[in-house]
């Protein structure tokens, strides 16, 4: 499953999104992310809507990309910037390794991108 949402004509550029959305940060950024634990540069272990998790980041095209490691669902998330058709866009993208689910887990990860949209807004 997939998941999409997008912040019109925004302001944060790739370099701002590698130096400055990290883990150490997740939880100020979305607040589907309770607690982050534990932070060691790329690695770390947060506490979300779906429980603990280790989680990395890594620096992609135009922005970072995080994924949950012990995640049954293989969850990834990532946020980009500065690509067509719209580089004036962000993009934040999640996916998981299920075709389906139950609607309840869901409307979960719909609220999780919409957690992230809302606190890189306010960036």
């Amino acid at each position: 499953m997939e998941f999409f949402e997008y912040i019109k004509n925004s302001n944060l550029s790739s370099d701002y999104l590698q130096k400055n959305i990290t883990i150490e940060h997740l939880s100020k950024h979305c607040t589907s992310v309770d607690t982050v634990l534990e932070h060691n540069g790329e690695r770390g272990l947060i506490y979300c809507v779906w429980g603990e998790f280790n989680v990395t980041r890594e620096c992609i095209s135009g922005g970072v990309r995080f994924s949950l490691l012990n995640c049954i669902n293989n969850i990834i998330w990532s946020i980009t910037t500065g690509h067509e058709p719209d580089s004036q866009q962000t993009v934040i993208y999640l996916s998981m390794n299920r075709e389906h689910q139950e609607i309840d887990f869901v409307e979960t990860m719909e609220t999780f991108v919409a957690d992230l949209k809302q606190g890189l807004s306010q960036l």
